[in-house]
């Protein structure tokens, strides 16, 4: 078996030791909106003695004429990625944007009307086959093509005559409304109004793609709130719920989920399809 370096047995015992402890999680969560990631700064740091020995290896196999040979004014450390996997093929943002780009590729509408999810993830995967109008308070300059604007409140989608959107999506945005984080209006009835004005402007028959985090209902200021499922069900009563997904607390995707199975997680990731009667 082959041997695993300190530094990458280091790392996976702090990460181990932060996912065991609540307190510690959200201490690291804290600290990495604040812009500092304490596992990837004690990752470079135990990484340290390996990047010199592969440095000393580097500039011992270069030849004296190689262009390519290492400068101390270019050096640009990169200690934290030794290990890591190639990729991350799991967690809310990557299922959630899959399953509702899925959803909306297999109904095909004719428009699609998107409500504050992320353009370079999300959205990118739409405009490969549609094209897609996003809201936002907050400015979004772009030339893509098939890519339209549109400056809004989602509290009330003023731009959209009730029923005049037959296909809409919201995602990983609603938990944010009212907290002022991007620059919003303070307001804690924002998320309740946001889902209000998401059923006004549905067309008959039209589907809502809604994500949110959920499990334990609660608000961690300014950065986001958890919604208990039955929350959602309840203030889109008016609406049908077509099917319910879930990205759990381990980052998987389980389709065909009960929402009441979701009521205690920590911060799972709620993937309600909804349909206007």
């Amino acid at each position: 078996m082959e041997a695993v370096p300190g530094g990458v047995r280091r790392t996976a015992v702090l990460k181990r030791f932060c996912s065991a402890s609540p307190g510690l999680r959200h201490v690291a969560a804290v600290a990495e909106l604040q812009g500092l990631n304490v596992v990837q700064m004690t990752k470079s740091l135990v990484g340290v003695p390996r990047f010199l020995r592969d440095l000393a290896a580097y500039c011992r196999e270069a030849r004296a004429d190689d262009s390519f040979r290492p400068s101390l004014r270019e050096l640009l450390p990169v200690m934290f990625e030794w290990g890591s996997q190639a990729g991350i093929a799991k967690g809310h943002y990557f299922h959630q944007d899959l399953w509702a780009a899925r959803m909306i590729w297999h109904a095909m509408p004719r428009s699609h009307v998107d409500v504050g999810s992320r353009i370079d993830g999300f959205v990118a995967h739409l405009l490969v086959f549609t094209q897609v109008t996003v809201v936002d308070v907050r400015p979004v300059s772009s030339s893509v093509e098939g890519l339209t604007y549109v400056a809004d409140d989602a509290r009330y989608l003023a731009s959209f005559p009730s029923g005049s959107v037959e296909s809409l999506s919201s995602l990983h945005a609603v938990e944010h409304f009212g907290l002022g984080r991007y620059g919003d209006s303070i307001d804690p009835a924002a998320w309740r109004s946001a889902l209000r004005a998401y059923e006004r402007v549905l067309s008959p028959g039209g589907r809502l793609y809604l994500g949110v985090p959920v499990g334990r209902q609660r608000l961690l200021f300014n950065a986001h709130r958890v919604f208990r499922p039955q929350t959602i069900l309840e203030e889109l009563s008016a609406l049908r719920l077509v099917s319910f997904a879930a990205v759990d607390d381990n980052g998987d995707l389980k389709l065909d989920a009960s929402p009441r199975d979701y009521e205690n997680a920590d911060y799972a990731c709620g993937l309600f399809e909804f349909a206007k009667v």
